[in-house]
């Protein structure tokens, strides 16, 4: 959970989680609709779906248990050689390294390396470093040890070296330069879409997609929608396009309901959601889809775009969807 999330964010979803799942089985035993919205909130949706689905490896492959050998550990989901390596040496004390944006900044400060840390050969030269300098038999305490002091004194800006325990043996504060290590890559900048959303109703039920297990938002619920080119003059034709290309339906559009924006990881969307009223007379629903009524909207597990949609209807009662 601490992965791109915060401490103090993480604490009552972690807090909810183990009284919801409390043991490997409970985790394993559950459906991935259960555990996503669990999750909700939190984002990077594959942890969630990753962690459930390494419960029931472990079930399967391990008898319940958690492996303790590095190897096996990898092996699982969602768990890379930062993670193994530290379930291994911290639960399972292995002397094996480990390397997280903490630990990679302290040790580019305390060696005063030049190289770009987050490109391939600078992530060799961290590791080797920290291969050399792992005491065998207390690998647990001096993981912990480094992603502390990167935590809470060897910070990103404005360091507390004065209070370092390695003060006097940290090359860049010798040299002056510890506000310029490490060296990174700069972030590429971020793209920007345009998406357009139907918020579909009849009567007082609401159409909502589900989106594959696999990628982005992975398992979760949304209102029918797709990225677009952004000419804005054509948004209600290409919706009315789109719900009968893909979803095989027909809408009056009314009106434009929002214009939403959101950042993910790597791209920005900005979201034109309209509010359609239903006019086909279909049985069959495209099988991703489902009628869901408005009181029930809470209970499916969305991203944050849809989630926004969905409380706009719920908490304003929305007069305007009763045409």
């Amino acid at each position: 959970m601490l992965q791109q999330t915060r401490v103090e964010t993480v604490i009552p979803y972690y807090e909810k989680w183990m009284q919801i799942f409390p043991g490997v089985s409970y985790l394993a035993n559950a459906a991935e609709s259960e555990v996503l919205s669990v999750w909700e909130g939190l984002g990077y949706y594959s942890r969630a779906r990753n962690l459930r689905i390494s419960a029931q490896k472990i079930m399967e492959a391990h008898g319940g248990k958690l492996p303790e050998n590095f190897k096996d550990l990898v092996k699982l989901p969602g768990i890379g050689r930062y993670t193994a390596g530290a379930i291994a040496s911290i639960a399972f004390n292995k002397d094996i390294s480990v390397m997280d944006g903490n630990i990679r900044r302290v040790i580019a400060r305390f060696f005063d390396i030049n190289d770009v840390v987050n490109s391939p050969a600078g992530e060799k030269v961290i590791w080797d470093l920290l291969e050399k300098e792992l005491p065998k038999g207390k690998a647990g305490d001096f993981n912990q040890a480094l992603m502390d002091l990167g935590a809470t004194i060897c910070t990103p800006q404005s360091p507390d070296c004065p209070n370092c325990p390695l003060l006097g043996r940290c090359l860049a504060r010798s040299k002056g330069v510890e506000e310029q290590r490490p060296i990174l890559k700069n972030k590429p900048i971020q793209p920007e879409y345009t998406s357009i959303c139907g918020i579909i109703h009849k009567n007082d039920d609401f159409l909502l997609s589900h989106r594959p297990s696999r990628g982005l938002l992975g398992g979760l619920w949304e209102f029918p929608n797709e990225r677009i080119c952004s000419q804005v003059d054509e948004h209600e034709k290409q919706l009315i396009q789109l719900l009968s290309d893909q979803y095989g339906i027909e809408v009056n559009i009314i009106e434009k309901q929002a214009i939403i924006k959101h950042a993910y990881t790597h791209f920005r969307v900005i979201l034109h959601a309209y509010n359609c009223e239903w006019v086909t007379d279909v049985a069959d629903l495209p099988g991703a889809c489902s009628w869901v009524s408005r009181n029930d909207l809470l209970n499916y597990p969305m991203g944050k775009i849809a989630r926004i949609i969905s409380r706009m209807i719920i908490v304003d009662g929305y007069q305007r969807f009763q045409y």
